[in-house]
């Protein structure tokens, strides 16, 4: 039975951690890394064990992957391979996980569309950079293995950057840059900053977290928060202030909380005219962020004395597609475009909500026709990993807050 990973992957995990351990004690000063970013995880795992098992298998998190299904086969559950944990970071699935490899072959022809999950080295980019391009691609051969410890700690001088200047089997430099949020802009940013579309994550931050004052968390503080530990366990190193490689986000119920709050409020004593207020409290970015596929939906219910549900609504939050608003009026100009079909896909479920910017209150105003009595109303904000799904499918989405709201209409 699997349970976040099949026993006898962790038995051979295990006994390669061993195996590597010893060899890494007894290796020599300057091992080489002839693989690249795609040099296996697991080899890294062999000395830095705590920070493996958190990045392959999740551990000490509330990460858990939901599946999910493709437009053309609704009842088709996509699930992860039975090799890999169901707990693991996106990092560590970044190269296996099933939708975006499907995705490549039925929008993209099956071309190589996503760098960021098999980048070459790369020198971490200025703060302040205008426009957003992507790293170098590893070769089409070595895409398989994903994004590896290395794609992030792999220097292009061959050396392994950190935060401390320390000694190690392997060379190593000390670059304060990689604590910053400017280590995360490669892969969670692309072009200019254009509110309200997709892959913008760096770029809000940027633009409308850190610059405002609205805080001074990089993405590591609430992303891979810290603990006080050795880096690697059997080495003559101090413990210090390690940040944990977890990388909690839309799979994590604690992230997706802390993110937005919810309230209603009735403008006017005795009339139906309520309002919906959901702020943007606890995310450094945008709310949903990255993928266009993200969406958060604001659900809202009105029951009666008697419990009954005498009135509905529904918004729903979601990052463009591209430059401009997702709108069905693109729809017949779509076919035209050599992204066709990932076009229409977005532009079908125009015009909706644009994305609740970091430290942004949205009210959106609704007044249901009620006739005179007691009713309450129920609000709930909910996280769909695939907006693109079919509407009863909801194995992938998480309620992240409520309210309630009990009113009269005179």
């Amino acid at each position: 039975m699997k349970n976040g990973i099949t026993s006898g992957v962790v038995s051979t995990v295990a006994a390669v951690l061993v195996s590597l351990t010893v060899s890494a004690v007894a290796g020599a000063e300057g091992m080489a890394f002839p693989e690249g970013t795609a040099t296996p995880s697991e080899t890294c795992g062999g000395c830095h064990k705590a920070i493996y098992r958190e990045f392959a298998f999740g551990f000490g998190s509330d990460i858990h992957y939901k599946p999910t299904t493709i437009p053309t086969s609704p009842n088709q559950k996509l699930t992860m391979p039975a090799n890999v944990s169901d707990t693991a970071t996106a990092h560590a699935f970044a190269g296996v996980e099933p939708y975006p490899i499907h995705s490549r072959e039925a929008e993209e022809g099956g071309k190589s569309c996503n760098v960021c999950h098999f980048p070459e080295p790369f020198a971490i980019p200025a703060m302040g950079v205008e426009e957003m391009t992507k790293p170098k691609a590893r070769p089409k051969g070595k895409e398989a293995g994903g994004l590896t410890c290395a794609s992030c700690h792999l220097t292009p001088e061959g050396q392994i950057r950190g935060p401390h200047a320390v000694k190690a089997p392997h060379a190593t430099v000390a670059d304060p840059a990689i604590q910053t949020s400017a280590m995360c802009a490669y892969c969670h940013s692309m072009g200019k900053r254009v509110p309200g579309k997709q892959t913008q994550t760096f770029l809000e931050w940027r633009d409308d977290f850190n610059k405002p004052g609205l805080g001074k968390q990089h993405c590591q503080d609430c992303h891979m928060p810290r603990t006080v530990r050795k880096v690697a366990e059997d080495f003559d190193n101090p413990a210090r202030a390690v940040a944990r490689h977890l990388w909690t986000g839309g799979r994590s119920q604690q992230r997706l909380a802390s993110a937005l709050s919810l309230a209603i409020s009735q403008q006017d004593k005795g009339r139906s005219d309520l309002s919906f207020h959901v702020i943007n409290v606890g995310a450094g970015h945008s709310v949903p962020t990255g993928s266009n596929r993200r969406a958060i939906y604001l659900n809202v219910e009105v029951m009666d004395k008697d419990g009954k549900n005498v009135a509905r609504n529904e918004w729903m939050f979601a990052p463009w597609y591209g430059a401009r608003p997702d709108d069905k009026k693109f729809l017949e100009e779509d076919k035209k475009r050599p992204d066709a079909k990932a076009a229409m896909q977005a532009d079908a479920q125009g015009p909706h909500e644009e994305i609740i910017r970091a430290g942004e209150e949205r009210i959106l105003p609704w007044m249901p026709k009620l006739p005179a009595g007691e009713y309450t109303v129920r609000a709930r904000l909910i996280y769909d990993l695939n907006r693109y799904n079919d509407e009863s499918f909801t194995d992938d989405q998480t309620e992240i807050n409520s309210a309630i709201l009990a009113f009269k209409v005179r």
